[in-house]
């Protein structure tokens, strides 16, 4: 597959390494040249010198051609107006924009472009790190608002039911690990000794999610 990247930071030099080591073709556009030195003498992608958004240099990236493309700039509305132009004008069905500040890339999020807010993300994983009983989200939405997260249990919940869990938590039992083996719960499903279970909720959840299940039932 062809990938267009437009930026070539960090961010945007690694994707693109990785992205050609998993075997796509892969352009990168970004307006300084001497940029490109982060991709390394190994790359055999092509490097097009110019405006992420300007129609000349995306075709010149290929976008015509590409199946995604991604906004990965210092820039939040240089980003967000190469995705626009990347989806709206060229067509192209998977585009990502990164978005610094968390509340604009709720806003694009909600228009139907994906973000990936990195400031939201990145204080999420401190916060989950930080918190005593903290869990660490296993995966984010790009708005930061949705997380899947493995949640420690009090044993005290061994023996009750998950739909038992959800009640008393307010969320949804994604899925649960036993014995080393995903296990997608049903409405008669029973906590077992070493489950792992993981939960899927909205991020402001997760605390209250973690004090109701440290402590044994109330009630099933």
């Amino acid at each position: 597959m062809h990938i267009v990247i437009m930026g070539c930071g960090r961010v945007g030099s690694t994707l693109a390494l990785k992205m050609e080591a998993a075997g796509h073709e892969v352009a990168v556009v970004d307006q300084n040249a001497s940029a490109f030195r982060r991709l390394g003498r190994g790359f055999e992608g092509r490097r097009v010198k110019g405006i992420g958004f300007d129609r000349d240099t995306l075709r010149e990236a290929g976008i015509e051609q590409a199946y995604a493309f991604a906004a990965v700039s210092n820039g939040d509305n240089s980003n967000i107006l190469a995705a626009r132009v990347a989806r709206e004008t060229f067509g192209v069905e998977h585009v990502v924009a990164r978005i610094y500040d968390p509340r604009r890339a709720e806003i694009y999020q909600r228009l139907g472009i994906t973000t990936v807010a990195t400031v939201q993300w990145t204080v999420d994983r401190v916060v989950r790190r930080l918190m005593p009983q903290g869990s660490v989200p296993e995966l984010i939405d790009p708005s930061g608002q949705v997380a899947l997260s493995e949640v420690a249990v009090d044993t005290a919940w061994v023996g009750h039911r998950l739909t038992a869990m959800e009640a008393a938590a307010g969320a949804r039992v994604a899925y649960l690990t036993r014995f080393g083996q995903g296990l997608l719960p049903g409405p008669d499903t029973v906590m077992q000794e070493g489950d792992i279970v993981r939960f899927l909720s909205t991020t402001d959840q997760i605390p209250h999610i973690e004090r109701v299940l440290a402590a044994p039932p109330v009630h099933e």
